[in-house]
């Protein structure tokens, strides 16, 4: 028995919602749809971890002062640092908290998609929606693959490039975190994760991809920088 079995019913509810949707438009639209709805939901906690993480920009010259004052003491700084956030009222992990949210949509969409349902029977463009791009054949169910790929490489461009500037603008502080240089290059995982799962895990992953390098470029607008993080879902 698969540990994400356990998603079952959240699996099945979601299956309820799409399938209904699907009786007035195709599915493969149905699924975008509801992953737009859902990521509409959690917009209001992207909005505040973005208010967070730009807190916590302002608050960096103040943190780097506190640890080199506290540099031997850890217990004195971790007092200061926790005072100086109370005080202005950052949580130091708003920034996490959109992507531990959407993980378990994330497992909840990937079962759906992985497992045998009849939404995986519909196609898009006339490909299954269930069918791997190993079990492709002709040059168009090829095409759609290659036109999902695309679309999700595009995505992984925009993401290297924002990351990048984030990482170049972390080097400058006092304390870089380790390993952040190769924290853009993770914005092509989508693209190789794609290639092992069905059509409409695939159409999810470009939607919520699409979504989520929009919500940085609208909350991130008046120029500060998005936070580097190594999963985008």
């Amino acid at each position: 028995m698969s540990v994400l079995a356990v998603l079952d019913p959240a699996v099945a509810a979601a299956h309820a919602v799409v399938a209904a949707i699907a009786h007035v438009m195709p599915t493969a639209l149905a699924i975008v749809l509801f992953t737009v709805a859902v990521r509409l939901a959690l917009h209001p906690l992207a909005r505040a971890a973005s208010r967070g993480e730009k807190a916590r920009t302002r608050l960096a010259p103040q943190v780097a002062a506190l640890r080199k004052k506290h540099e031997k003491r850890p217990e004195k700084l971790q007092e200061a640092l926790t005072e100086m956030y109370r005080k202005e009222q950052v949580s130091p992990f708003a920034g996490c908290l959109p992507v531990l949210v959407q993980i378990p949509f994330f497992s909840v969409m990937y079962r759906l998609f992985t497992t045998p349902n009849d939404l995986l029977d519909h196609t898009l463009f006339g490909v299954p929606l269930g069918l791997h791009v190993g079990g492709a054949h002709g040059a168009g169910q090829l095409a759609v693959f290659g036109l999902l790929y695309a679309g999700l490489a595009a995505v992984g461009v925009v993401n290297f490039r924002r990351a990048r500037r984030a990482t170049a603008a972390a080097a400058a502080q006092p304390t870089p975190q380790p390993g952040a240089g190769l924290l853009p290059y993770l914005s092509f995982g989508s693209v190789l994760f794609a290639t092992l799962v069905p059509v409409a895990a695939a159409l999810y992953l470009l939607t919520t991809s699409v979504w989520s390098a929009a919500e940085r470029a609208w909350l991130y607008r008046d120029g500060a920088q998005a936070p580097v993080t190594a999963l985008t879902i």
